[in-house]
């Protein structure tokens, strides 16, 4: 079984934010995606609990290198002034190269 290198996208982010970094990802020709519902606590205190609007989200995109750059870039200048988000990025290994 052969891996081939490709890059997981996360960003963790207040759940009002999920529709600009889909939006985002369309724009970019990404289709696939995973968000889930996440609580945690960092600079912006504890969050994810209480009211719906209060929620954090996670997405996870896996992705060929050669979009990585344009898609955090974007994310970064249209949505960090505005919004609570984490992003970071970790190389992978895939085996169906032809779903990313």
């Amino acid at each position: 079984m052969k891996l081939y290198n490709a890059k997981l996208l996360t960003v963790t982010c207040e759940i009002l934010a999920r529709k600009n970094i889909l939006d985002i990802l369309s724009r970019h020709k990404i289709s696939g995606y995973t968000t889930y519902e996440v609580e945690g606590k960092g600079s912006r205190g504890t969050r994810g609990q209480g009211l719906k609007n209060e929620k954090n989200i996670k997405v996870e995109v896996i992705m060929r290198e050669e979009k990585l750059q344009d898609v955090v870039e974007e994310i970064s200048r249209t949505l960090f002034a505005n919004f609570a988000i984490v992003l970071h990025v970790s190389d992978v290994g895939v085996i169906r190269t032809e779903k990313f």
